[in-house]
């Protein structure tokens, strides 16, 4: 892509950083953010046809590079996204802290009061299970209708169509910082530390979320091009896939039925959200601040840490094939893009 090219792409985002994604309908308010003086080349307005750019490389470290080189526009992108989910609401931004902050008080109230589930300190467990299930979920719920939401910004600007699913997985990830900083609120109310010798675990349990938020959400973004049917099967897909991952119940009811069933403990793991949430919940919630009693609920969470890491280990190669996949099936269908949108 050329270098005026580039400069019209970012100034486009830059210039209209309020407009929702699923509102983008003005083409020609689009086009007149792109064709500003001091741009060098302004699209012909009339022009309703897809730039992609027929040189882009074809490779993944080609791909990388392109998406490296527009940086500033995915960084731009992503802020949009960000301000843009709260638009015109009194509170604004700090939506991203009372969710979970409303939601921690809740579910302390149902299940003090009302549900007792028989698990110490109930509500921080599943709070810490939603944090990290809920950054997959936005990401790819989020990446899913990026392609088909910013359909004017697709015929009338060439840029990485990759940037647009990425931008809004960036974007799920700043509202888990949020979620995870008023989880880290809660635990300190409860007086309840994490397992600091794991903390690190944290690391590559966010960065394996995000790499398989972002290879799903580039296969779906492409697919719900030709079949708007994608966005509205992806609701009951995670739906189902909250309920068969141990959030609202401990991984050791799992674990132990699995076992029983098929005499192999190890297929309670073939769910890829699994190893992530028991890992995620083992790091934050930690069953070792609990009494031997209350420990015996979780004597399968409270395993050393090399289980862990080999756990993650396959989670992180499954959400790397992943990636290729999505990555293969989107640059397939991408030079279709403008004729279905």
């Amino acid at each position: 892509m050329s270098q005026p090219d580039r400069a019209n792409a970012e100034r486009a985002i830059a210039v209209d950083t309020t407009i929702e994604p699923p509102l983008v309908a003005n083409v020609e308010q689009m086009v007149a953010a792109a064709q500003s003086p001091s741009s060098g080349a302004p699209f012909p307005p009339s022009a309703d046809v897809d730039l992609v750019d027929s040189g882009r490389p074809d490779t993944i470290r080609g791909r990388l590079i392109d998406i490296w080189d527009h940086r500033e526009l995915l960084a731009n992108m992503t802020r949009r996204d960000v301000k843009t989910r709260h638009k015109n609401s009194l509170l604004g931004a700090a939506w991203n802290l009372l969710n979970p902050l409303l939601q921690l008080a809740i579910y302390s109230v149902v299940f003090t009061f009302f549900l007792s589930s028989g698990t110490p300190r109930y509500p921080l467990k599943l709070l810490s299970g939603m944090v990290i299930y809920q950054l997959f979920s936005m990401g790819v719920t989020g990446a899913t209708v990026s392609i088909v939401s910013n359909a004017a910004l697709i015929k009338k600007i060439s840029f990485p169509r990759e940037v647009l699913p990425l931008a809004a997985v960036g974007s799920s990830f700043s509202t888990f910082l949020f979620r995870l900083t008023i989880l880290c609120v809660g635990l300190a109310a409860f007086r309840q530390p994490p397992e600091w010798s794991m903390i690190w675990l944290l690391i590559p349990i966010v960065v394996i979320v995000l790499i398989m938020a972002s290879g799903l959400g580039l296969l779906f973004a492409a697919l719900n091009v030709l079949y708007r049917d994608v966005q509205h099967f992806l609701d009951l897909a995670l739906l189902a896939l909250f309920w068969f991952t141990p959030i609202i119940y401990a991984y050791d009811f799992v674990a132990i039925a699995i076992e029983d069933l098929f005499g192999y403990e190890r297929i309670a793991m073939a769910n890829p959200m699994t190893p992530l949430i028991v890992a995620f919940q083992r790091v934050m919630y930690n069953p070792t601040n609990f009494s031997i009693e209350d420990q015996a609920n979780f004597q399968r969470m409270l395993r050393p840490t090399w289980w862990y890491v080999e756990n993650l280990a396959i989670s992180g190669a499954f959400a790397l094939a992943l990636l290729y996949c999505g990555w293969r099936v989107f640059t397939k269908i991408e030079a279709d893009f403008a004729e279905r949108l």
